[in-house]
């Protein structure tokens, strides 16, 4: 991870990076790492009923803002929630620009046993359009049937406290029930237990550089 310094967190909807890889996000950027955060919908569609149609948009500005994410490397599309399927070729060539343009040396992007539509093809695309690269997937429980768990991140309950953090600022979203602290500290607590360690986060190794 010492020459990872240029990170990219692909996430199909707002919350997907903080849900993922929130608590690595946290401790990279305590290393003084470069992290840019790119989000491919605002879900527009699924709003809740009371909430402005562009509330998650300002949503993951202050989640990504707790984590520490600059501003300028906030990136955020707008493709409709559930229909990335019909985009994708709009969506290659964005992450083939962004590919070009950044030439990260890390990305972070939902894991290959994704099940959930827009998910699976950010997965897809971002490792056509990321193939030079070291490629992360990140986890998600309530998605996947299985999971392969070959990459382990050591993270302290700070990193966790920040992630929990970030994740509150989804007003919008709280009354979902993974959006629960007992939950996320629950979860880095079993990975952690698994590398002996008290917190991680795990991911599906895509591609490993070295």
């Amino acid at each position: 991870m010492k020459e990872s310094n240029r990170i990219f967190v692909l996430a199909p909807h707002t919350d997907d990076g903080e849900f993922g890889c929130g608590g690595a996000i946290a401790k990279f950027i305590e290393e003084g790492k470069e992290v840019f955060y790119v989000a491919f919908s605002i879900c527009e569609d699924s709003v809740p009923a009371g909430f402005p149609k562009n509330i998650l948009e300002i949503e993951v500005k202050n989640a990504t803002k707790v984590l520490g994410i600059k501003q300028e490397n906030l990136i955020i599309k707008n493709y409709p929630v559930r229909k990335f399927p019909q985009h994708r070729q709009e969506i290659l060539e964005d992450l083939v620009k962004l590919e070009r343009t950044f030439k990260p040396d890390l990305v972070f992007l939902p894991s290959s046993f994704d099940v959930h539509q827009d998910h699976k093809v950010i997965f897809e695309e971002g490792r056509r359009a990321f193939k030079k690269t070291s490629i992360l997937g990140y986890e998600f429980p309530w998605n996947n049937f299985e999971f392969d768990s070959t990459t382990f991140i050591v993270l302290e309950e700070a990193h966790i406290q920040k992630k929990i953090a970030a994740i509150d600022e989804y007003k919008s979203q709280e009354k979902r029930f993974y959006a629960n602290e007992k939950l996320i500290k629950g979860l880095a607590n079993f990975r952690g237990l698994q590398i002996s360690r008290e917190f991680a986060e795990t991911f599906e190794t895509i591609r490993w550089i070295i």
